[in-house]
């Protein structure tokens, strides 16, 4: 800031106005270097919780797999002892001791881990004591040897299976070892069958990737994974107790259980946090950031998979990106103010002129706000009469379906008629006959009569209660219901009429009870329809046969109905499902149209086959029909 005098003043420039615009000066330099230094700092921070989380991700996916790798490498092997525990050559061996069965089993056993891949299988008797292994041949072969120290001879003896990771007594190898007990015949312990897997090449494939990847246990012990020289250390020091008994069980040998090299500590269980090594690692300084990430391993329970991933060179150069995007971003901002004040003006002007043109076009979005209410009232009166047609359409295609209904209630009401008038008849001589047995004084006979008089008058309620329940104009609703049941109401309405033209049904297993997405009464009038179909294409014919199958898939039913009738014409199954198409003068050609349209509501299908070309799997020679059926959904707990 520069001070003139006026040309009536001619005193100097107070010093004090000096000083002020000096320290305003020097206060908008901090200021402005403090707000870019702010800015460097939260872009700095905010690239490197970036890189964070996107290494979280891929370390998460990466950890999830290789954990499901571990999973499928320890399931493929846990069958091999429990099929070898009924193998009859280990049986024999374990029972006999036999110097043959016992060099049979040891060849068996070399065969076997050479071709599943295994480090080693062994058969231990009642003691611990091996008597057979597939390394038998090698100098440190299993045999002779005595593991009954071992926990997992023991659990296994107590508890039938067992899982350990531990070191090899002989090889002093590492590796998990799955034992099985074998019983005989009557249950008593014969031996106990151990199969040892080694992770070498899982290891030898961790050792690839830039994370380190290992496996630990319940203790936070390192069992497994890269780099090799932390096997059995420890995410966190041990407690003395726990270490000294770890120790004394030999299970991993003479290890000192040190913590692994990282600060903060590593957790048993880490969504993805930061921690730094304590000493120098590999290429890695000290104090290089690593990336924690962890995986359960599902099948194992305690076992956790572990990736540290180093960051220092994703974390520079985010950093290092991040701050040159903020600087430069700071470069524009100032630019774009200057820019700013600079078009401030101009914009002034233009002001004006955009006032003018914001009126004409109010004027014209007024205009055409007033078009588009007009069309839109029109297009609500459209959607009303619509929705009254729709809504006349299903009320027309319900009355439809019902009439259907009835009709086939028609055609079985004189079978089921005679089905009543039978039972009636019997409860009038049953009731006769227990009336003379009471004036007898034959209170046994009597009430045996009575007995009789209620069974038939249950069946006769089955009877009219099925006929009630099929006639009754049901909703919408599906639900999962039986289909076996829905076959029995089904082949109950048309009993009469099955047994007038003596025709043979052949129905499901009723044992295999499968559910099915319907209404149950609807799809029972799609039964009936088939079943009236078929016996009305058996009329008059010897012989006669009905074919009720089902084949079960994974998320549907296929039911099929079929008869040895003399089935349909090519032509006629072209248009079999095309309305007042039928073959019989009394029929309006309507119940199959009905009815495809009730399996499509229930989100299946009804299908006609072609016998002409080829047979159905489970159908007879005649005609073949196909409902296709959903089964409910699977709830997952």
């Amino acid at each position: 800031m520069v001070f003139h005098a006026s040309p009536g003043d001619h005193s100097p420039p107070v010093p004090g106005h000096r000083r002020l615009a000096w320290v305003r000066r020097v206060l908008a330099c901090a200021l402005a270097l403090a707000l870019v230094a702010l800015c460097l700092h939260l872009a700095g921070r905010s690239a490197m919780q970036g890189v964070v989380q996107e290494a979280a991700a891929q370390a998460h996916g990466a950890g999830a797999l290789n954990a499901a790798l571990l999973r499928n490498k320890l399931d493929k092997f846990r069958a091999v002892p429990y099929v070898l525990t009924s193998d009859v050559d280990v049986r024999a061996a374990l029972e006999e001791r036999s110097s043959r069965q016992i060099s049979y089993l040891n060849e068996k056993l070399d065969t076997l881990a050479s071709g599943v891949g295994a480090s080693v299988i062994y058969v231990l008797d009642q003691t611990g004591y091996s008597i057979a292994a597939s390394n038998w041949r090698e100098p440190d072969s299993f045999v002779g040897q005595d593991y009954s120290f071992r926990p997992y001879y023991r659990d296994a003896t107590a508890r039938g299976s067992a899982e350990l990771f531990a070191l090899g007594t002989v090889s002093n190898e590492p590796g998990m070892y799955l034992s099985r007990r074998v019983n005989d015949n009557s249950g008593r312990l014969l031996g106990v069958v151990v199969l040892k897997v080694d992770f070498r090449d899982l290891e030898a494939d961790w050792r690839k990737a830039s994370a380190s990847t290992f496996v630990t246990d319940t203790h936070g012990i390192m069992l497994l994974g890269s780099p090799s020289g932390w096997r059995f250390h420890v995410l966190a020091p041990l407690p003395a107790t726990v270490a000294q008994g770890l120790r004394g069980g030999l299970q991993f040998g003479n290890a000192t259980f040190e913590p692994l090299p990282f600060s903060p500590a590593l957790s048993a269980s880490s969504p993805g946090e930061l921690v730094h090594s304590t000493r120098k690692l590999a290429q890695s300084p000290k104090g290089t950031p690593f990336l924690h990430v962890t995986e359960p391993v599902a099948g194992t329970p305690g076992w956790t998979m572990h990736l540290l991933l180093p960051l220092q060179a994703q974390l520079d150069q985010a950093v290092t990106n991040a701050r040159l995007a903020t600087l430069l971003g700071l470069a524009i901002v100032a630019a774009l103010a200057g820019i700013a004040l600079y078009r401030r003006h101009r914009l002034a002007q233009a002001a004006a002129q955009q006032v003018a043109a914001r009126r004409e076009l109010e004027s014209q979005v007024i205009q055409r706000t007033a078009q588009l209410r007009d069309l839109n009232a029109q297009l609500r009166t459209e959607i009303d009469e619509h929705q009254r047609t729709e809504g006349r359409l299903h009320t027309i295609q319900d009355e439809l379906v019902q009439a259907s209904k009835l009709a086939l209630l028609g055609q079985v009401a004189a079978g089921v008629a005679h089905e009543v008038n039978q039972p009636v008849a019997a409860i009038r001589s049953y009731a006769d006959n227990a009336r003379q047995f009471l004036l007898r004084g034959d209170q046994g006979a009597a009430r045996e009569n009575l007995g009789i008089i209620a069974g038939l008058t249950e069946r006769i309620g089955q009877i009219t209660g099925q006929l009630r329940a099929f006639s009754r104009k049901e909703g919408p609703d599906l639900a999962a219901i039986s289909l076996n049941d829905a076959i029995d109401s089904a082949l109950l309405m048309i009993a009469p009429r099955t047994r007038r033209q003596e025709v043979a049904i052949n129905r499901p297993d009723a044992r295999n009870n499968i559910l099915v997405r319907a209404n149950r009464v609807k799809l029972e009038q799609v039964l009936v329809n088939l079943l009236q179909n078929s016996l009305d294409a058996l009329e008059g014919a010897a012989g006669g046969r009905i074919l009720i199958s089902v084949n079960e898939h994974a998320a549907t039913v296929e039911l099929l109905v079929s008869d040895n009738g003399p089935g349909l014409a090519p032509e006629m199954l072209e248009r079999i499902f095309t309305p007042f198409n039928t073959t019989r003068p009394e029929g309006l050609g309507l119940g199959l149209v009905i009815s495809r349209d009730l399996m499509r509501e229930f989100g299946g299908d009804l299908r006609a086959g072609r016998p002409y070309d080829s047979r159905p799997l489970g159908a007879l020679g005649g005609a073949v029909f196909t409902l296709t059926l959903i089964k409910p959904e699977q709830k997952t707990t």
